[in-house]
């Protein structure tokens, strides 16, 4: 397993393996703070963009010199796909989430089973797997009418509703749950990084900043009580 100063060092922070690490990051974070609000203002051109991410890494995958970023940006365009459609017309309904996100999971399946797209696969289901992993903590702990409440809300009171969601947390068992889902995440995370193979690498992005994600928004519920 590499050592944490062979990580941090200048010349392993320029290899391809941890650019396409950092890329995998940056392409969850992208849905987010980006998506997020675009999507329930222009669902429609959201969907749209969908077709200009898939085009985009066709296009580079086509090149042998870019055909790693290509693989890796066609891999996003299924999340960017997934996005769209849940959080334009069916975020109100939790339990459709984890279904809808999954939507490319047969094509990044067939991909894998002919030997291609293993970046962007990859990186697709790393990216299902920390939602999966969400969802089921959410609904394991009640949160799901939270959820719904906060979809419907006038986003003044959206801070008074993840208040109670916050509060809803704050017993051993959410607590223990929550501890162990986080260190099995980053488990799962770091593990890939043994490998040399660019595919872990965008693998592990995706499970360690969807961690960060969800860390960030735990945070955020409890700063505001």
């Amino acid at each position: 397993m590499p050592s944490l100063m062979h990580l941090v060092t200048p010349t392993f922070l320029f290899t391809a393996r941890a650019k396409v690490w950092t890329a995998a990051v940056f392409l969850v974070v992208i849905p987010v703070f980006f998506q997020a609000p675009l999507v329930r203002s222009l669902p429609w051109l959201s969907l749209t963009m969908t077709g200009a991410w898939l085009l985009a890494g066709v296009s580079l995958s086509s090149r042998a010199a870019t055909h790693l970023w290509g693989d890796l940006i066609a891999g996003f365009s299924w999340t960017w796909l997934a996005g769209s459609l849940y959080w334009g017309w069916l975020r109100f309904e939790p339990l459709w989430h984890l279904p809808v996100e999954a939507i490319g999971f047969p094509i990044a399946i067939g991909l894998l089973a002919q030997g291609r797209g293993r970046v962007g696969s990859y990186f697709f289901l790393g990216s299902l797997l920390g939602t999966a992993v969400t969802d089921l903590y959410i609904y394991r702990n009640g949160l799901f009418p939270i959820w719904r409440q906060v979809m419907i809300a006038d986003p003044d009171w959206v801070p008074v509703i993840m208040q109670q969601a916050a509060a809803a947390l704050q017993n051993p068992v959410s607590f223990s749950q929550g501890l162990l889902i986080a260190l099995g995440l980053l488990t799962v995370g770091i593990l890939p990084l043994q490998s040399k193979q660019p595919c872990w690498w965008a693998f592990s992005g995706a499970v360690l900043s969807t961690l960060i994600v969800d860390l960030l928004f735990l945070g955020s519920a409890f700063c505001l009580r």
